[in-house]
């Protein structure tokens, strides 16, 4: 009996079954049908309760697993909502992440105490569109099972919304009030597959108690349509309490991070909730301040730029690229700290395919150690940058087209932060049609200024007419394009 128990764990009925016997085991054979109640209690005989269809297949056809896992990586169907192309994230190992509830204590993600637990034991006891939490009587339970006609009514409903989702995993009724609401977000069955093989029991929890936490969410500067990446990435954040939630949102406060940032620093780190304030994000931030260098008054900024410095191993990061900078670069350990405080996303890129091809390009073109790196002190993020599509063009049309040499990068590094067809080329080509590009090298001051000063100081025109000559050109150039590609 306790292996079928462990199999429902959110459901009220069962504690009634001890007090009633036959009739609830009778009522919930004929919910199930004959053929899943023997599926059922063969299932219960496992030692892991988590085994639900051990032949169930992906869309793909591929074989998957029936155990819950938290290793995977970012969902395939995300759509094109990651925006982090350029980063190349490192092999390293991760902290491993614990749940923590009010006053950091641990929690199990099948088993919630305190009020909320309670709200989870009461499922399928709360009326989804009232605001209040109603106990159904007991009769009126038992008359619904009777009226549902052992469930034919329940599973042709839930057949009928999600097909999909029917046939990859054993699809509980009640689940549906919580997919409902969740997919006003922009969820989709796939995605709920994924939430599923992620952390099963994250379609297991009350509507009413998913809602205010992502309410909370929302109210603190989540953006609705950043909701399903998260839930997609830590679908384990619907079982955090508010409590937990609000501790973890206060520390970010401490750290000065503005309110306006708040939203933004969850849709980009939501696993920063399954760690510990005390035990796990303080420890990272001392870390940062005493062992790596940075200033207390710039945690905020670094941590903007980089969320992912919380749930990472900072130590083994920080000491990997430190120790190859100084041996490759003879780098100082001051600039090093500056690379990180300005770009922290250098700590997340690899060394192999990141760090080191771009530092051989800047060699290749003719600059020592020392010049490139004063090249990545000022402009940390030049390591983010496509060699190919980015660093390689912008040197050739600085060497061929604006007649300069190498070394007036060491000036200004800017330069290879620019872009090409936006801001580079346009402005060069202007200054040659009203024929005031200087002979010899052409200056690369003139590129960094806003459009407005660059019409002011350089060019002695109007906005609007360098625009309509930049937009030209950017269309010519498109046409271009477009011709090699027939």
């Amino acid at each position: 009996m306790a292996a079928i128990i462990s199999l429902y764990p959110y459901n009220p009925l069962l504690h009634l079954w001890t007090c009633s016997g036959s009739v609830f085991l009778k009522l919930e054979k004929q919910h199930l049908g004959s053929r899943r109640w023997n599926n059922l209690v063969e299932l219960a005989a496992h030692s892991n309760p988590k085994i639900l269809k051990t032949n169930r297949r992906s869309r793909y056809g591929q074989a998957l697993s029936p155990y819950d896992s938290d290793d995977g990586d970012d969902d395939e169907d995300m759509d094109d909502d990651d925006d982090n192309d350029d980063v190349w994230l490192s092999d390293e190992d991760f902290a491993e992440p614990t749940d923590f509830g009010v006053n950091s204590k641990r929690f199990k993600s099948h088993s919630i105490e305190g009020k909320d637990g309670q709200r989870e034991r009461e499922w399928g006891d709360r009326s989804y569109n009232n605001e209040r939490s109603t106990k159904m009587p007991r009769r009126e339970r038992v008359a619904l099972l009777q009226g549902n006609g052992s469930g034919k009514f329940g599973r042709n409903l839930k057949d009928k919304k999600y097909p999909l989702l029917s046939e990859e995993i054993v699809l509980d009724v009640r689940w549906l009030p919580l997919l409902d609401y969740l997919s006003t977000f922009g969820i989709k069955e796939s995605h709920f597959i994924q939430m599923y093989e992620r952390h099963m029991q994250s379609l297991q929890i009350n509507v009413c108690s998913a809602q205010e936490r992502l309410e909370y969410l929302l109210s603190v500067g989540v953006k609705h349509r950043d909701v399903r990446r998260i839930l997609l990435r830590q679908p384990q954040i619907l079982q955090y309490t508010v409590e937990n939630l609000k501790s973890h949102v206060a520390f970010l406060r401490d750290l000065g991070i503005p309110n306006s940032r708040i939203g933004q620093i969850i849709a980009v780190a939501p696993s920063f909730f399954s760690y510990s304030v005390e035990n796990s994000l303080r420890p990272t931030v001392r870390y940062l301040v005493e062992e790596v260098g940075i200033k207390e008054k710039d945690l905020g900024k670094v941590i903007q730029l980089s969320p992912q410095i919380l749930v990472q191993r900072i130590d083994i990061s920080w000491n990997t690229r430190y120790m190859f900078l100084t041996k490759e670069l003879g780098a100082p350990r001051d600039s090093i700290v500056k690379m990180v405080t300005k770009h922290p996303q250098l700590l997340h890129y690899s060394i192999d395919d990141g760090l080191l091809p771009r530092i051989n390009f800047l060699r290749s073109i003719g600059m020592k150690n020392s010049d490139v790196v004063k090249v990545l002190t000022s402009l940390t993020q030049v390591l983010s940058l496509s060699l190919e599509e980015n660093l390689k063009p912008k040197y050739l049309y600085l060497v061929n087209e604006l007649n300069n040499e190498v070394k007036s990068l060491t000036k200004y590094p800017m330069y290879l932060s620019l872009s090409l067809d936006q801001r580079i080329r346009p402005r060069h080509r202007f200054l040659v049609s009203l024929k005031k590009a200087p002979k010899g090298p052409f200056p690369l001051g003139s590129l960094v200024p806003t459009d407005e000063c660059f019409c002011h100081q350089w060019a002695g025109t109007s906005l609007d007419k360098y625009l309509a000559f930049r937009q030209r050109l950017l269309l010519k150039k498109f046409a271009e394009k477009y011709e090699r590609k027939m």
